[in-house]
């Protein structure tokens, strides 16, 4: 086949028109174009007043040579390179002992279903529950009040973190391999749209994140995997700098000398384990501030101008960043357009937020992390101190909530006029349980209050609008990433642990739902060329 780039037609171009453009660039007939797919479709909206969509497609014809040589010079017609994935392995008939994969998230989850693929019948260990009864635990802590539980929420449980999330499938990490298409199809192949593997930053929605996910968990048991929930993991047995096998907290040992680490970035506790037994841990950069909510309407007008509302380019995101006079930047975070800010502690007695969309991204607000990026130096203690400085952060934001998990707020002009908000405007805030108008100020370090204070007025000349008195800020915001790395070797496994393999965003390897999935993929890669090697 040949892959045609840069293919630009108008926003509401006829159904044809695309076929058309094929055979005009390619200069041949109707009866010469056997199909043709698209690979890509975006938009270009940097005019408002030409608004218009950009494809790749994939074109099969029976003049392929002869194009191929004819438009050899063509930077945008090229032969359409080869994506497909191909097991590195399979395992053996004698296998010893099975690999396990602690946490169930998106980087556990394709390490797990990659293993399962190849035969090697992960065991899959999940300190939460199953998605249906997590997501009912959830729901009901934000919508009726009900008492917090540590250990089923929208950190922990079947999904990960992910699946309170706007399902966001985009990633800007290098993937010269096509891990990310792998993980694409994997979706599809488990009931999402198949337009995620080609629309420009494609989205699931957190209520069908939940089916897919449990038909995520049944192709995994269909291939010979095990899944076991409120299964947590209280230590690992480590000898000799090797990994033996995991101790529940039950009591129960499994023995393993292939455990892959894919915890996620606020099992804080067993980071502690893993610091104390003497695993290379290292802290890492990470972010911290607030939810901002507009109504999603003014961003729409913002970014399409009269095209705003158009059904094709749905609701409009944004992306942000300023280079503070402190030396500091601050930069939007998970922008969830007609979305929610919710509440995502993992622990008992603090606020933190997050936000997350549904695959119709109707609802009136659009909210995003505006967030202050920090470093190790701010936190210089030791290599966990990064959580104990998160910690600090939202047990603040606990207090300044009023001590109910209400999270504390403040209106934007409130907040850069440093003056308490006493009273909401037109935006209404979205998290619930509920928000504590009051000072913002107080919750987060004076050099971030600062900086984000800068950024506001400047992110308003790029957005107009954005800096509106009525707009809301909800705190805080401080799971952006993994405060910490848990590093690896080429192999992938721990710099001085053999057998565990650190993966996904908690070991400090990805960011977001994608790169932990190829994440995942990569480290499922090495568990099964490490087991081969070690077979006799």
């Amino acid at each position: 086949m040949l892959r045609i780039t840069e293919i630009k037609l108008p926003l509401d171009h006829p159904e044809d028109a695309l076929k058309l453009a094929i055979l005009k660039k390619l200069q041949i007939k109707p009866e010469e174009l056997t199909s043709y797919s698209i690979f890509k479709r975006s938009y270009d909206a940097r005019k408002k007043t030409d608004i218009y969509l950009v494809y790749i497609v994939d074109v099969e014809t029976p003049l392929e040579k002869q194009l191929s040589d004819r438009l050899s010079k063509d930077p945008h017609v090229k032969p359409t390179p080869d994506i497909s994935y191909h097991n590195v392995a399979k395992a053996p008939s004698n296998l010893k002992t099975r690999p396990i994969v602690i946490g169930m998230g998106p980087a556990g989850m394709f390490a797990g279903l990659m293993l399962a693929q190849m035969g090697f019948r992960p065991i899959i260990l999940e300190r939460g529950k199953a998605v249906r009864d997590r997501t009912a635990d959830t729901f009901n802590f934000w919508k009726k009040r009900a008492a917090f539980n540590p250990e089923s929420n929208a950190q922990f449980g079947e999904g990960g973190a992910g699946t309170f999330s706007d399902g966001k499938l985009y990633s800007q990490v290098k993937d010269p391999q096509h891990y990310g298409r792998k993980v694409l199809t994997e979706f599809v192949n488990a009931g999402a749209s198949p337009e995620i593997l080609y629309i420009n930053k494609p989205h699931i929605g957190t209520f069908k994140l939940v089916g897919i996910v449990q038909n995520f968990r049944a192709r995994i048991e269909e291939l010979g995997g095990e899944i076991r929930f409120q299964s947590r993991v209280e230590d690992i047995d480590i000898q000799k700098g090797k990994a033996k096998g995991v101790i529940l907290a039950s009591g129960e040992y499994i023995a393993s000398n292939h455990i892959v680490l894919a915890v996620g970035h606020s099992a804080r506790d067993t980071f502690q384990m893993l610091y104390d037994r003497g695993v290379y841990i290292e802290a890492k950069p990470f972010s911290i501030g607030f939810r901002i909510e507009h109504p999603q309407t003014l961003i729409d007008r913002a970014r399409f101008g009269d095209y705003a509302g158009h059904k094709t380019l749905g609701a409009a995101d944004y992306k942000l960043v300023h280079h503070c006079k402190n030396g500091r930047s601050v930069y939007s975070f998970c922008m969830c357009p007609g979305g929610l800010v919710v509440a995502a502690t993992s622990e008992v007695g603090r606020v933190v937020t997050n936000g997350m969309s549904q695959y119709s991204r109707n609802e009136r607000n659009a909210n995003s992390g505006i967030v202050v990026g920090i470093t190790p130096d701010d936190y210089p203690e030791h290599p966990l101190a990064g959580i104990d400085f998160q910690r600090r952060l939202e047990s603040r934001a606990f207090e300044l909530g009023g001590g109910t998990y209400a999270a504390p707020a403040q209106l934007v002009g409130d907040f850069l006029a440093n003056r308490p908000s006493q009273a909401l405007g037109n935006v209404h805030p979205s998290y619930t349980p509920n928000v504590l108008l009051g000072d913002l100020s107080q919750s987060l370090p004076d050099y971030a209050i600062a900086a984000i204070r800068e950024a506001i007025p400047e992110f308003n000349k790029k957005i107009k609008g954005f800096a509106m008195d009525d707009a809301m800020l909800t705190g805080v915001e401080t799971r952006t990433s993994s405060p910490i790395r848990i590093k690896r070797n080429e192999n992938y496994q721990s710099l001085n642990t053999e057998g565990l393999f650190p993966a996904g965003e908690g070991a400090g390897y990805a960011g977001g739902i994608l790169s932990a999935g190829i994440d995942g993929i990569k480290v499922a890669e090495a568990v099964a060329l490490s087991i081969l090697e070690a077979s006799p």
